[in-house]
This record gives C-alpha cells, sequence and structure tokens, in this order.
C-alpha cells in the first residue's frame, strides 16, 4: 500500500512538471541573443506574447513573439495612437521569405483590405529585426513615443503569405479579438471589447438568421405541404402556416439587419457571396409577404399559376436559406457543436418531410379509391340495380 502512495505521488508529479513545461508564459522565457527585458505581457489570442523596457523619455524597446507559426504567414505588432481598432495603426510586419531570408518593416495602416505596404510611421523606429526558428517570429525595434501616456491600445495579428505577398488575415474568431490596451507601468493587457463587441453582434445575427430562414422557414412550409390534405385542418393549417412564415420573415429582417450593420461598420470586410444570397432572400421573402394580398380565390382561374409561383419562390428561398446559413458558419467559425446541432434540426425535419410525404399519398391513394368504390355500383348496375347494364329480366313469352 505505501509502495503504491508513493507511485502515485511520483507520478503526480512528473505529471505536473511536464504541463508546466507546456505552459508558455512570457516571464519564463530566455531569448537566445542575450536581450533582457523586464517586463512582459501574455497576449490573450493568437500564441503572442510581448516583452519591453519602458522608460520614462518615451523610449520603449519590444521584442514581439508568435509561437507556433509556419513560415508561409506573416505576423505584425502594432500601436494605435488613435483608436482602439485596426485603422490608424502604426505596424511593424515580419516574415520569412521564399529564399529563406527574413524581412521586417514599418507599415502605417490606413485602410481595412490592407496590403501591408511598406511606409513610416507616426513615430520613429531603430534597431528594427526580426528571427525565425522552432515555429517562432520575433520582431525586435525601440520606439520613440510622442506623447506622455503609459497606456497603449495595440493591435496584433497573423495572416498567409502567397510567394512574399503579404494576404488578407483570417476575419473570425481570434483573428478579431486581436486588440487591447497595454499599461506600460504595470504590464497589463486588457482587452477594448470592440472584438467582444463585434463578435456579439455576429453571434446574434447568426442566431437570428438561423431560427428564422433556417429553421422556422422549413416548418411552416411541412404544415403547408402536410396539414391541407387533412379535410378537418382547414382552414387551421393555413393559419398556422402564414403565422409561421411571418414570423420567420420578421426574425429574419431582424437578422438581416444586423448583418448590415456589421458591414457598415467594418467596410474592408466583405463576404460576396454571403452578402449576395442574403439581399436575394430579403427580397424574395418580402414578395412572398406581399403576395399574400393578391391571392385569388380558390376557384379563381389565375388561383392555379399563383400556386405554382408561390411554390416556387417558397421552396427557392429554403434551399437559399441552407446554404448561407451553412456559409455562415464557414465564415463565423463557431464551436462545431452548433454546426452539428443545426445540421441534427435540418436532417431531423428532412426525415419528417419523407415520412409525411408517404403517409400523404397513402391518403391521397385511399381517398380516391373510395370515392371510386362508392361510384361503382351506379354506373355497373344501373340507376335501378336490377339487373347488367340497367335492363330488368324479361318475363317467357309462352
Amino acid at each position: 500500500m505505501e509502495r503504491k502512495l508513493k507511485l502515485d505521488l511520483s507520478l503526480s508529479l512528473f505529471m505536473r512538471l511536464i504541463l508546466s513545461s507546456y505552459a508558455q508564459t512570457c516571464a519564463k522565457y530566455a531569448f537566445s541573443s542575450n536581450r533582457v527585458f523586464t517586463s512582459c505581457s501574455d497576449l490573450p489570442v493568437l500564441n503572442s506574447f510581448l516583452h519591453y523596457n519602458y522608460h520614462s523619455s518615451g523610449k520603449l524597446e519590444v521584442a514581439y513573439r508568435h509561437t507556433g507559426i509556419t513560415s508561409s504567414r506573416w505576423v505584425a505588432w502594432a500601436i494605435n495612437p488613435t483608436s482602439t481598432g485596426m485603422v490608424g495603426s502604426q505596424a511593424l510586419v515580419a516574415y520569412q521569405q521564399t529564399d529563406g531570408s527574413m524581412r521586417v518593416y514599418t507599415s502605417p495602416i490606413t485602410q481595412y483590405q490592407t496590403q501591408l505596404r511598406e511606409g513610416d510611421l507616426s513615430f520613429d523606429v531603430s534597431d528594427l529585426s526580426a528571427t525565425y526558428g522552432n515555429n517562432e517570429i520575433i520582431i525586435f525595434a525601440t520606439l520613440v513615443l510622442s506623447n506622455n501616456s503609459t497606456t497603449l491600445n495595440q493591435v496584433w495579428q497573423e495572416g498567409a503569405l502567397s510567394g512574399n505577398t503579404p494576404q488578407m488575415h483570417a476575419t473570425s474568431g481570434a483573428n478579431i479579438q486581436s486588440m487591447g490596451t497595454l499599461n506600460l507601468l504595470s504590464g497589463e493587457a486588457g482587452t477594448t471589447g470592440g472584438g467582444s463587441s463585434r463578435l456579439r453582434k455576429q453571434n446574434i445575427h447568426g442566431v437570428l438568421n438561423t431560427v428564422s430562414w433556417g429553421i422556422l422557414m422549413p416548418i411552416g412550409a411541412i404544415i403547408a405541404r402536410y396539414l391541407k390534405v387533412f379535410k378537418s385542418a382547414d382552414p387551421a393549417w393555413f393559419y398556422l402556416h402564414a403565422s409561421c412564415q411571418f414570423s420567420a420573415y420578421v426574425v429574419g429582417v431582424a437578422g438581416w439587419g444586423t448583418g448590415l450593420k456589421l458591414g457598415s461598420e467594418s467596410p474592408g470586410i466583405q463576404f460576396n457571396a454571403h452578402r449576395t444570397i442574403g439581399i436575394v432572400l430579403f427580397c424574395l421573402g418580402t414578395l412572398q409577404v406581399f403576395a399574400l394580398l393578391l391571392r385569388p380565390k380558390p376557384e379563381h382561374k389565375f388561383r392555379f399559376y399563383w400556386n405554382i409561383y408561390h411554390h416556387l419562390v417558397g421552396y427557392t428561398v429554403i434551399i437559399l436559406s441552407v446554404i448561407n446559413i451553412f456559409k455562415g458558419f464557414d465564415i463565423l467559425k463557431p464551436e462545431k457543436k452548433w454546426k452539428n446541432a443545426y445540421i441534427g434540426v435540418i436532417v431531423a425535419l428532412a426525415f419528417n418531410a419523407v415520412m409525411l410525404e408517404a403517409y400523404t399519398w397513402f391518403v391521397v391513394v385511399k381517398r380516391i379509391r373510395s370515392e371510386r368504390a362508392g361510384k361503382m355500383p351506379h354506373g355497373f348496375n344501373g340507376a335501378n340495380g336490377s339487373g347488367v347494364n340497367g335492363q330488368g329480366a324479361r318475363p317467357q313469352q309462352a
């Protein structure tokens, strides 16, 4: 028993040492160039760390580390003197070129969808260099800040390379959360709230549109398709169908509005296919709502053509909705469980639709046979039912 306790204790200490060795913090890092930085900050996303020496004169020596990076990606760290976002930030950019050499330069960010062109910053930069090794890029620089503020707005980022040309970074997940404040005296890094606020709006946009266009719309179509077969459900099926579709439209318009708001706040970030399908859905949905005002009566000669239009547009809306929702998942990149949950809902709706389709055809065929069987005695035995072909038997003549 005592030996087992010692073994368990040894294993526990061993596992703790292993886990602590994998937990990266800036305080435990030693630079191979024997450079020493008195302060450091573990940045919250993108496997990034900032080491620095701050002098009261405004001189700031920095070493920005980005770990877990491949040679086919660029990294950047920036200070934004005027705001908390990307536009207006003064960036230090580095990446490994195709010939294996490092390129590091300064780039002022003046707009979204920037190509990180080289240019002078609003403050002096010296001793600019960069290294790459063990899947880690480090940018070294000395900055001379013009103001006396000890709190900075910082932005850090990574993206793909095409040859030696930086490409647009991802516009979801950690890449839109990589901004915050840095207190040079305490070393505390905070978030500005811009990234989390935008992510919250994206989540609201996704939930509203998934519930409306992706769930309520198909349910409304199922109600209209299968309940109206039952005479006892008339006209209840119509009011259920109309209520479900109108609710979906109202919630969908709210989701569409949040999408427009997100687009106006990020003029340089565009998802053209997702945006175009969303506009088409809004137009078709609006057309369906107003078409109810022009619905002919069942006996009207144009009702047949109106039904064709109504069904065609309705099913088009449902198909485009599902496609656009999955495009939204690809853009937002939420946890996999949310996408799997929606797939489960769609599969369940499709399964119910198939089962109801089979049952509906069974009911319709049974009803037709019953009606034919009810008419057969009159057509076969005649009006009197007294003989074949409706003729009575003639008495024999003597």
